[in-house]
């Protein structure tokens, strides 16, 4: 099984995970080893109905990392129900063990965090800065492989994929920050190079952000015609990694998404869609833009 478009898209040490990931699968003893975590940590009858592996005496032997992956991405690919938390709670715990079995866990935690890993990579990265996409790429890889390996998420409570993500992008910020003030003065004279055009990775990014957005259902009705600008593409990579990292709900993300825009939905209409009041609606995204805020402090 292979991750989402956007590391495909992303290509490099992205598309590398993803052919690392298609030989794990493939590979028995591989699928025997995760069979036997999840009959031992008792997750096996959850995966089994996420992955629909069957009921036949022997599904539990069927069970292996794809259908891991699936367990952990229920819902478009997105880490956000009960039976992910656990199920990922149970890979962190392992992860944190010094034997081999800890090393694939980890892996597989970090084959399941791609998609959130590329859009903070992303997000990090500056027209200028002596930073490629792919340097980047490699840093937030390592960052999250630390975080992962490091033990510190899984008795932590609320949602182990945003805890995760937070500490992976804080690392990510660390060691960004570190190397940009080792190569200050180098940097402050690239900045003042003209900017170059969009190249074929801005646009695919673009294109991808602009489908999640519209799986989301971020994309305001009938309001967003135009062409959308960059800015508009920075509000949704933001709001969705904010849903990402369990800070917001869709339902605020949308809140958000349809009134800050070059034709925003009125809230009566908007609370029409939602089933609530206009006062209700306006209510919800004053909230939702508290708590986008603070995820915001919280991260950098």
């Amino acid at each position: 099984m292979t991750s989402p478009t956007i590391p495909r898209l992303a290509g490099g040490v992205f598309s590398q995970l993803d052919a690392d990931w298609a030989r794990l699968c493939a590979d028995s003893d591989v699928q025997a080893a995760v069979a036997d975590w999840l009959m031992a940590d008792q997750l096996a009858d959850s995966v089994a109905t996420v992955a629909d592996a069957g009921v036949a005496d022997a599904w539990a032997r069927r069970l292996g990392p794809a259908q891991l992956l699936a367990a952990l991405r229920p819902g478009a690919g997105r880490l956000g129900d009960d039976p992910a938390d656990a199920v990922l709670r149970a890979l962190l715990r392992r992860a944190a063990g010094c034997d081999r079995s800890a090393t694939l866990a980890a892996r597989i935690v970090v084959q399941a965090m791609i998609p959130a890993a590329v859009r903070m990579a992303r997000g990090q990265v500056r027209p200028f800065g002596g930073r490629s996409f792919e340097d980047v790429g490699h840093v937030t890889v390592a960052a999250l492989w630390s975080v992962a390996r490091s033990g510190t998420i899984h008795p932590r409570p609320g949602r182990p994929a945003a805890n995760l993500a937070l500490d992976t992008l804080r690392h990510l910020c660390a060691e960004l920050s570190a190397d940009r003030e080792l190569l200050g003065d180098d940097l402050a004279a690239a900045e003042m190079l003209p900017a170059p055009g969009p190249g074929p990775l801005a646009a695919a990014e673009a294109a991808e952000v602009r489908a999640l957005a519209a799986a989301a259902d971020l994309d305001a009705p009938d309001h967003d015609a135009v062409a959308v600008s960059e800015a508009r593409l920075d509000l949704l990579a933001l709001l969705l990694d904010a849903m990402d990292s369990g800070a917001l709900t869709a339902a605020d993300a949308q809140a958000i998404a349809w009134h800050y825009t070059g034709a925003p939905v009125p809230d009566a209409e908007a609370g029409v869609r939602a089933g609530v009041s206009a006062g209700a609606w306006q209510r919800r995204r004053s909230r939702a833009v508290g708590r986008l805020k603070a995820s915001l402090r919280t991260a950098a």
